[in-house]
């Protein structure tokens, strides 16, 4: 057992981590963290660092699977108003790890700046969206992004400008253990116009996307931009297909639904079976989008 004595008040052991992630699945973690300042991070950071103990983030919870045995590590979770900040000044928007996507893209719109309106629908944050460059196929995150501020292995606060990030499909440079906050470039637009796409974008999703939240974003990310993964699954006869309480979706194939009962587990083995049907029957290897603790 490790102690925290000294951080009692942001620190609770075996804390259940179903509630706070999509898929309502899975176990407690050792110990869950709420910092509420910077200050306190870091000094969780470094104790962790000095007492080898592992850790991991966790922030909105959208596009993370936690095993039924729990996380034996310690779980930040990065949700006070010290990582949930926007701030607008003229056309640049600064934005905590912690906002939400849907959170940022009205409080942009309401500034008359547009530019963020195909993240619609997009589940998460904008530490997660960063790290996995969210997007689709008419855009991406990292392509509006000026700088990111993250705090690197060394448990020093670093800002890492334009020049030194790169953004490809789903996938960044953004490897630091966190991610406080980012600066966005963005253009003036007429409220009304953003709210009107925005309004378009999100009636096309929800038509193919699961009702209700008891899932989580895409399991797996496309094999390429032309290609994407739902139609492989699909084609590979898997809509439907059910473990246990778990089951593909027959709205979008690469969405998994967790019904009542089901168990991580079962999401585990459906993913195992989709990426042996795909592969069997099309030769791809299908990537997770989703991470698993």
């Amino acid at each position: 057992m490790h102690s925290f004595d000294d951080f009692r008040a942001i620190v609770k052991a075996d804390e259940p981590l179903a509630p706070h992630v999509w898929f309502r699945l899975g176990g407690p973690a050792s110990y869950m963290a709420r910092p509420g300042t910077l200050e306190e991070l870091l000094g969780l950071l470094r104790r962790c660092r000095s007492e080898e103990i592992p850790f991991k983030i966790l922030s909105g919870g959208s596009n993370v699977l936690i095993r039924d045995e729990g996380v034996k590590a310690l779980v930040i979770h990065l949700e006070s108003p010290a990582f949930s900040d926007v701030a607008v000044r003229d056309n640049v928007v600064e934005a905590g790890a912690a906002v939400p996507l849907t959170a940022l893209i009205s409080q942009t719109a309401r500034a008359g700046l547009g530019g963020l309106e195909f993240l619609t629908g997009i589940p998460g944050t904008v530490g997660g969206a960063l790290r996995g460059n969210a997007g689709d196929r008419q855009g991406a995150i990292g392509q509006l992004v000026l700088r990111a501020t993250v705090i690197d292995a060394s448990d020093e606060v670093q800002v890492r400008e334009r020049d030194d990030l790169s953004f490809a499909d789903r996938a960044s440079n953004l490897d630091e253990p966190v991610i406080l906050s980012a600066e966005f470039e963005l253009e003036k637009a007429d409220p009304e116009a953003v709210v009107r796409r925005m309004r378009r974008i999100w009636i096309v999703k929800k038509e193919n996307q699961p009702y209700g939240h008891q899932s989580s974003g895409c399991i797996f990310k496309n094999p390429s931009p032309d290609l994407s993964a739902g139609m492989l699954i699909e084609q590979a006869g898997l809509k439907g297909a059910k473990v246990g309480g778990a089951e593909v979706s027959d709205r979008h194939a690469n969405f998994i639904v967790a019904h009542p009962g089901a168990s991580a587990n079962d999401v585990l083995q459906l993913i195992d079976q989709i990426r042996q049907r795909v592969w069997q029957q099309f030769g791809y290897e299908l990537e997770l989008q989703i991470q698993i603790w």
